[in-house]
């Protein structure tokens, strides 16, 4: 299931997946596979990942994505 409030929020800063994997010390595959759902963030990755975005990590970890990330959106 694709992370959409994942993209959108990449987008909103103006990055492409690769300016992010960079800036998070990552791998540009690991990073599109854990956008597209592929593939779940590590703690340690969405610890990267959240502070190159400006978001808290945890939002990879919320059972319910739908209202956490609503919410999400709401504070941003």
């Amino acid at each position: 299931m694709t992370r959409q409030w994942l993209i959108q929020e990449r987008k909103k800063k103006s990055m492409t997946q690769q300016n992010v994997a960079d800036r998070a010390k990552i791998a540009r595959s690991t990073y599109a596979m854990i956008e597209s759902g592929e593939r779940n963030a590590t703690v340690p990755n969405a610890k990267k990942i959240s502070k190159v975005l400006s978001f808290d990590w945890t939002i990879f970890f919320e059972d319910e994505c739908h209202d956490s990330c609503n919410k999400f959106k709401e504070v941003i």
